[in-house]
């Protein structure tokens, strides 16, 4: 005999009904399993890009401080130093669209009426286009 659907439903006692609550129940429970994934990772790739920041900081501030105490001219690595701070902002640039894909997949929870949806910033507390974030000076 082939077992199909049925005959494996009628062997745990389960009727059509029954089976049918027991595939929602398994793709509730898979849905679940996805987005604590998901929530893992994006929080893993948030955390990469202000490591990947503060590291190239860290660069730029360790080339200014050898360039000005070891006798080279005043614009020795200039080219290098331009170039990390296209790099730099380039993480920013990262993290801005990573943060634009944290407030989607929150939406995608809120759609799915997931528990998982965490705490965002509010919509728009980036900064867009037509509203970019202007860092203040602090001194």
């Amino acid at each position: 005999m082939k077992a199909t659907d049925n005959t494996i439903a009628m062997t745990f006692g389960q009727t059509k009904g029954g089976q049918a609550k027991a595939r929602a129940a398994v793709a509730g429970n898979a849905t679940a399993v996805h987005g604590l994934r998901i929530s893992r990772d994006l929080h893993d790739a948030e955390a990469a890009l202000d490591e990947a920041l503060i590291r190239q900081a860290n660069l730029l501030a360790t080339m200014v401080r050898a360039r000005r105490e070891t006798p080279v001219g005043p614009f020795t690595g200039q080219e290098a130093l331009l170039r990390l701070a296209a790099s730099q902002k380039a993480v920013l640039d990262a993290s801005g669209e990573l943060a634009r894909v944290h407030g989607k997949l929150a939406d995608v929870g809120r759609e799915m009426g997931s528990g998982l949806v965490d705490d965002c910033p509010p919509t728009g507390s980036l900064g867009d286009a037509a509203h970019p974030v202007a860092l203040v000076d602090a001194a």
